[in-house]
């Protein structure tokens, strides 16, 4: 009988790092698409969001089937909550995904202002980073870790609020492309806040981890550091 459960964890553990794996390569793609006005793939990304729906509902399922057929306790229901929190986190993670995939296809093919070019790349490549290896940490156990990651959103809300000034000087210059820039403004608000949604799949690896849970952000995650 606990070789079946093993097994039926196990399973729902595999499911959610092939969800995470898709959910960080598509977050550095989206990026992509849109510096290249590659609109095949855009789409290509806003559909990917559907399988994504689909493996949290799977997720979702198998462990809800597990836990009314198992009866699990303790640490193994820790495993189950935290597999089906981290599994929300990832489909809205990819929801910024396939928002960045709409953008794309807004804005079309006009040459994107210059500062976004290193801009968005940076974004996106912490981010994907970031929730790599909070993904390596859940499968690790690896608490300390968990805890170390979410100081490193300062980066990025950096290059976010860089991004802010930017734009205004862009649109001073300009003020007729307030529309369009608006649009790429909100690309650099989707990936801000997946590196939220990293913070957030943090603290439920710490949760797995510990047995508590606590809301985290660069400051209290230091905090947790040892001097």
């Amino acid at each position: 009988m606990r070789a079946t459960f093993e097994r039926e964890l196990l399973q729902q553990q595999e499911q959610l790092l092939a969800m995470g794996s898709v959910v960080a390569e598509n977050l550095t793609k989206a990026v992509t698409v849109l510096l290249q006005a590659n609109h095949a793939q855009a789409r290509q990304l806003i559909q990917m969001d559907e399988w994504v729906n689909e493996q949290r509902i799977n997720i979702l399922m198998g462990c809800l089937a597990i836990i009314a057929t198992q009866q699990p306790t303790g640490r193994d229901m820790r495993f189950l909550a935290a597999i089906m929190e981290i599994a929300g986190e990832l489909e809205r993670i990819h929801d910024y995904v396939k928002g960045i995939g709409r953008i794309s296809l807004i804005v079309g093919t006009r040459r994107l202002p210059d500062f976004l070019t290193y801009i968005l790349p940076q974004m996106a490549e912490k981010s994907a980073d970031m929730l790599e290896r909070t993904m390596d940490a859940f499968v690790r156990r690896d608490g300390a870790l968990a805890r170390t990651i979410p100081q490193e959103d300062d980066f990025v809300d950096d290059l976010f609020k860089q991004s802010h000034r930017d734009f205004a000087t862009f649109i001073m210059a300009d003020p007729e492309q307030i529309e369009w820039a608006n649009y790429l403004q909100w690309a650099t608000h989707n990936l801000e806040r997946s590196a939220d949604r990293v913070t957030n799949v943090c603290e439920w690896v710490v949760y797995l981890v510990t047995g508590e849970y606590k809301e985290m952000d660069a400051e209290t995650s230091l905090e947790a550091l040892p001097a």
